[in-house]
């Protein structure tokens, strides 16, 4: 029988818990089970495992393996790899199932699975459905243990993108990491495009000890943007713990958020691929609809998660798709996950053409917007709270209201957002307006919205 397993580990779009407190080896040994379990339901005979570079990812690694194989699944181990790579070998390798091992751009103590089944990211009722097998013992028990081999899947990755992405000059970049996985192949990888490369807090340690391998906050790119501005690199790169979001900043230390970056390479998929959709989650800028338009492409906004989007994705067949958060999804010349080294190199394709990358990101549409802010509620009151904003809220001046995921409020000069996050309790809120005085009256409109539902509740803004 396999020990109690704490249910807060299966989040939304992954499991995800504190190491020996809420995701133990016995757990992760039982997922592994229930994975191995599902997958000879499914007729899936082989899974890749691969892991990060937290200290608890061997242990981790050895728990699930063992797990998998109690049911007869075998096993192929590719070793420490990005995100990306474990999505890449289970196309290069076949197997179609794969589980990387990744605390993702969590704190060190924090580790998780991220998984694949048959081709699909399993998440929300996928994940309910491995505990379930679990709760009621419903696990294959093989007489003989499934078989266990090694694969090394780096060079091939790295060969693939090199042969298809081509730059129309040598540049020079700076890549930080921040001591995440990605450190141990970003540079190998730009180095095989023909790039100079500056290297930041690439050695993989789990400690994380300069600063936080998370690209969505400012104060993790400081070291970055110092680096730019002393030397002559031309364009920075960061990247998140395991290597799947990409942060990028320009020679004057601007940073391009994820949802400018997917400007341009809406303009680089549309040229290629005329009148194409390209799908991008609630919380970007209504500026990259604009331009998708201008270019003769068809915007689809979609619900926020890197699982939700990856599944639009293969629903739709779209070409490209982004999230504000920085996973970005290119099924054109690749295989539609989300992969912050891919989005790298094709996004030096796109600015080698050019005399002046920085110049180039500087210059595509920008609007005054807030970054994320949050309001915290009570465990699961974050959902009935946008659920009364939806029934009940009016807002003044709106052109459409969007409900897809929360409520996000377009007017003619801008939008507001409130949504649950999927995560953590709170109340994801983000404004965007063409100037200072249209932000002011978004946020007042909303303000009013907020406080008619919520009373008590403490705004950020």
């Amino acid at each position: 029988m396999h020990p109690p397993i704490d249910p807060s580990i299966f989040k939304a779009y992954d499991i995800r818990g504190i190491v020996d407190r809420t995701l133990t080896a016995g757990a992760t040994r039982a997922i592994g089970a229930a994975l191995g379990s599902e997958a000879a339901a499914r007729g899936v005979r082989e899974i890749a495992v691969g892991r990060d570079g937290r200290l608890s990812g061997p242990g981790l690694r050895d728990a699930l393996i063992e797990g998998i194989r109690s049911t007869g699944t075998a096993v192929v181990d590719i070793g420490m790899v990005a995100t990306p790579m474990l999505y890449f070998a289970t196309f290069h390798l076949g197997t179609r199932s794969g589980v990387e091992i990744t605390g993702s751009h969590n704190p060190p103590e924090y580790n998780g699975l991220k998984l694949v089944l048959a081709g699909q990211a399993l998440y929300g009722d996928g994940l309910q459905k491995l505990r379930e097998r679990i709760v009621a013992g419903d696990l294959v028990r093989a007489s003989e243990p499934g078989a266990l081999r090694s694969a090394d899947v780096a060079d091939a990755y790295i060969e693939r993108i090199a042969g298809d992405v081509k730059l129309a000059r040598p540049m020079k970049i700076a890549v930080d990491c921040g001591n995440g996985v990605a450190g141990a192949f970003a540079p190998e990888l730009f180095r095989a495009l023909g790039c100079e490369v500056i290297e930041l807090f690439c050695e993989v340690d789990g400690t994380f000890p300069n600063h936080h391998p998370d690209p969505a906050h400012p104060e993790n790119l400081q070291d970055l943007i110092r680096c730019l501005r002393e030397t002559d690199a031309e364009l920075g790169f960061a990247f998140d713990g395991d290597g799947d979001r990409l942060g990028v900043v320009t020679k004057d230390g601007r940073i391009i958020w994820p949802d400018r970056q997917m400007m341009l390479f809406a303009q680089g998929v549309l040229a290629e691929v005329p009148g194409a959709e390209v799908i991008f989650d609630v919380k970007c800028s209504r500026k990259l609809a604009q331009v998708i338009r201008a270019h003769g492409g068809r915007p689809t906004m979609w619900r926020t998660g890197h699982s939700l989007i990856k599944a639009k994705l293969a629903e739709t067949g779209a070409p490209l798709a982004g999230e504000m958060s920085g996973h970005i999804f290119f099924k054109h010349r690749w295989y539609g996950f989300d992969d912050g080294l891919y989005a790298g190199a094709r996004l030096l394709e796109l600015l080698s053409r050019t005399a002046d990358p920085s110049a180039t990101l500087n210059a595509l549409p920008d609007a005054v917007a807030t970054p994320e802010l949050h309001v915290k509620t009570a465990e699961g009151e974050n959902f009935a709270l946008v659920e009364r904003l939806k029934r009940e809220a009016r807002f003044e001046g709106a052109t459409e209201i969007v409900t897809i995921d929360g409520v996000r409020v377009e007017y003619p000069d801008g939008f507001g957002l409130a949504r649950p996050s999927n995560t953590t309790p709170v109340v994801v809120l983000r404004f965007e307006a063409d100037d200072a005085a249209a932000l002011v009256r978004i946020q007042s409109d909303f303000r009013r919205a907020l406080l008619a539902v919520k009373p008590d509740a403490k705004l950020p803004f």
